[in-house]
C-alpha cells in the first residue's frame, strides 16, 4: 500500500495550527506524518482508516492520531454529491511541545500519557466528544495567547476522559505499556517480544514474574481489560495487518512469522475480528492507497513514500482556511 508524507503547515514558531475545512471533499491519500494531529468530522459519514483499523463513522467522528501513524477519512459518495454541508476542523501539534521543563511538571502528566497512546489513534464520544467539539470550533478563530489557554484545556480534557476507544491494534503500533505495576511491563514487553512463537502460553509469562497461572490471568486482565488469549491475538493480527499493508509476503508466510501455525483457525480469527479475508483486507486498503499526487488539490501537501523532502517543501497555500497560532 502507498502511503503518502502529508507536509504540515506546522512552522518551528508555531504552537499549534487549526485547519478549518466546509465541503471540501476528502481527496486526499493515506497518510502520516510527525506531527500530532486532533481530527474533527462532523455533518457527514463515511469510513475512516487508522493504521489496521477500518470503520464506519456516523455524522460525528473526533480522534487523536499519535506521530507517523497513518490515516484517511473518506464521506460517502452519495451524502458527497447531494450538497449536505459538513465540516473538518484539524489541529496539528509537533512531537516536542511538550518537552519544556515546565510541561514536564506533575500537572501535565496526563496529557503526556494522552499524547503517548494517541500512538493507536483514540476515538472519543459522549459528552467529551460535545465538550471537544465547543473548545476545538472556537479555535478556529486566533484570540491570541487566549487560544493557547483553550487548546491546553482541549487536551485535559481528552485526558481526564474514559469515553474513548483505541482504534489501531496492539500489535499494528506496539509501545511500551505504561503502568505503575513492573509485573505488567514485564509480561507486556515479553509478549511484542515473542507473540510470534505459537507456543507462547499464559504460563510462561507467569513463571517470568513469579505468579502462578490464575493469580497473573486475572492480574494481567485487571491492567489490560483483555484476558491474556485475546491480548495475544489482538497483538498477532496487528502484525498480520502492518504486513499485509507494507509488504508483498504471500499471506501463509505472514500468518506463520505472526504466530499462527493452523490456516484454518488463522482464517477464522481474521474474519471474527476484521470482517473479512486477509486477501480482502489487503485489496481493500491497496485500492484506498490510490492517488494521483501530481494532480492533489493542495499541491506538494502530500509526498510519495520515500521521495526526498527539500528544505523548502510544502504547499505555498493550503485549500482550506488555516489559523496559525504562534
Amino acid at each position: 500500500m502507498h502511503i503518502y508524507r502529508e507536509i504540515t503547515p506546522l512552522q518551528e514558531p508555531d504552537v499549534f495550527v487549526v485547519l478549518n475545512s466546509f465541503n471540501n471533499g476528502f481527496n486526499y491519500p493515506i497518510h502520516n506524518h510527525p506531527e500530532f494531529e486532533l481530527n474533527l468530522v462532523s455533518g457527514i459519514s463515511g469510513e475512516r482508516i487508522v493504521g489496521d483499523s477500518t470503520e464506519h463513522y456516523f455524522d460525528n467522528d473526533l480522534v487523536l492520531l499519535g506521530s507517523n501513524l497513518y490515516h484517511k477519512w473518506d464521506g460517502d459518495e452519495a451524502l458527497l454529491h447531494s450538497g449536505q454541508p459538513y465540516r473538518v476542523i484539524t489541529i496539528q501539534f509537533g512531537m516536542d511541545l511538550f518537552s519544556s521543563k515546565l510541561l514536564q511538571k506533575d500537572r501535565f502528566y496526563k496529557i503526556r500519557k494522552l499524547l503517548q497512546d494517541a500512538s493507536r489513534g483514540i476515538k472519543f464520544h459522549g459528552k467529551t466528544f460535545e465538550a471537544a467539539k465547543s473548545k476545538m470550533v472556537a479555535l478556529t478563530e486566533d484570540q491570541g495567547f487566549t487560544s493557547v489557554i483553550g487548546f491546553l484545556q482541549l487536551l485535559d480534557l481528552l485526558s481526564q476522559t474514559t469515553e474513548m476507544t483505541f482504534l489501531a491494534s496492539e500489535g499494528f503500533t506496539p509501545q511500551a505499556l505504561r503502568s505503575d505495576s513492573n509485573r505488567i511491563q514485564i509480561a507486556y514487553g515479553y509478549i511484542l517480544k515473542n507473540f510470534h512463537d505459537p507456543d507462547l502460553k499464559i504460563g510462561d509469562l507467569a513463571a517470568l514474574v513469579n505468579m502462578s497461572s490464575s493469580t497473573f490471568s486475572h492480574f494481567f486482565q485487571k491492567y489490560t481489560n483483555k484476558n491474556f488469549t485475546e491480548f495475544l491475538i489482538d497483538v498477532r493480527l496487528g502484525n498480520v495487518c502492518k504486513l499485509l499493508l507494507n509488504t508483498d509476503e504471500n499471506i501463509s508466510q505472514i500468518s506463520y512469522r505472526s504466530g499462527f501455525n493452523n490456516s484454518a483457525n488463522f482464517n477464522r480469527l481474521f474474519r471474527k475480528y476484521r470482517s473479512c479475508t486477509p486477501a480482502e483486507y489487503r485489496r481493500r486498503n491497496k485500492e484506498n492507497g490510490d492517488f494521483d499526487w501530481e494532480k492533489q488539490m493542495t499541491p506538494s501537501q502530500f509526498l510519495p513514500n520515500g521521495a526526498k523532502v527539500m528544505a523548502d517543501a510544502g504547499p505555498f497555500e493550503y485549500s482550506t482556511t488555516k489559523v496559525v497560532h504562534a
